[in-house]
């Protein structure tokens, strides 16, 4: 197959340290390794690199002479992945970008065919934890939810121009929210005072729209809704579907694919097109029972409680 010039030939005798807060702890990290059944020489794409966990683990395995293509679309997460993995230069090639134009960044390096790939679509720490990135409804920052800062559109754009049944749409569907109407109405209804622009007043807004008893569950009243407005910024389903109709030509004969979900909005396209595929003769599923993080693994890092992990190998 056609390859990046990427290629080295012994491992780096030294790695940063992988416990740096800046950097997102990857989900299920011995499985990824299980299922991608990594050999030396092989091109693999991790196409949502981020801060490069899942990358780090699987390079040795790569070595020598075969090379990793890291996918994101996050400038800072990529510079922050850039620094980390430095040592394994040049057996790594940083692509910025979506995963959802991975065959013109393959074609770009002027790769054909790859022997693996992982698609992680859980959210970064990097991303959550920074308030100015505007993700999360825990700390005062813009209503912004890009993954691709360059991108036009924000989650204030949404809540602010939308027509109240279009917002009940977006929150009952992705996110599955059964209050929708009476928060698509309080959302309507406030920003005719004034625009909403932070994470902190959007929450306070969802919060006071929900019926007392709503208000004492175990996730927080904003989570779906900031699920939605996420997935709707960042058109996170187009993407996954953009990709898996990518696979059968990216995938070289026995090549494997993976790809990590955390909620069944991800999950259920994941496993239709998995089953399509194998139908089609194109692949066979590896796992016919989605797996799940260990208890131990969900005790150490309980972001990784909701993950779900379904495999393929090209035939």
């Amino acid at each position: 197959m056609d390859e990046a010039d990427c290629g080295v030939s012994v491992l780096p005798k030294e790695r940063m340290n992988p416990e740096s807060p800046a950097w997102h702890k990857p989900v299920m990290v011995e499985e990824v390794l299980r299922y991608l059944n990594l050999r030396p020489g092989s091109t693999v794409v991790d196409a949502t690199s981020g801060t490069g966990g899942h990358s780090l683990a699987i390079l040795p395995h790569l070595l020598p002479n075969g090379c990793l293509i890291a996918v994101d679309q996050d400038p800072k997460a990529q510079s922050i992945a850039r620094q980390r993995l430095i040592e394994f230069q040049p057996s790594v090639h940083f692509a910025s970008g979506s995963f959802r134009n991975l065959s013109q960044i393959l074609s770009a390096l002027h790769i054909s065919k790859v022997d693996g790939l992982l698609l992680d679509l859980g959210m970064s720490s990097l991303q959550v934890d920074s308030p100015e990135r505007g993700f999360s409804f825990l700390q005062e920052g813009p209503l912004d939810m890009r993954m691709d800062p360059t991108a036009k559109m924000t989650a204030s754009d949404l809540v602010n121009t939308q027509p109240e049944e279009q917002l009940l749409e977006l929150f009952s569907q992705l996110g599955e929210e059964r209050f929708a109407n009476r928060i698509a109405r309080h959302i309507v209804a406030a920003r005719r005072a004034v625009s909403i622009t932070t994470t902190t007043q959007l929450a306070q807004i969802i919060v006071q729209a929900l019926p007392a008893a709503a208000r004492r569950g175990r996730l927080h009243p904003a989570t779906r809704v900031f699920q939605a407005l996420r997935m709707a910024v960042n058109d996170e389903l187009g993407a996954l579907s953009a990709l898996l109709s990518q696979l059968p030509d990216l995938l070289a004969p026995k090549a494997r694919a993976i790809v990590l979900t955390f909620h069944s909005l991800e999950d259920r396209p994941v496993k239709r097109a998995f089953a399509q595929g194998e139908d089609q003769g194109f692949w066979k599923i590896l796992t016919k029972h989605v797996v799940k993080p260990s208890r131990e693994e969900v005790l150490r890092n309980p972001r990784a409680r909701s993950a779900k992990l379904r495999a393929i190998e090209r035939c």
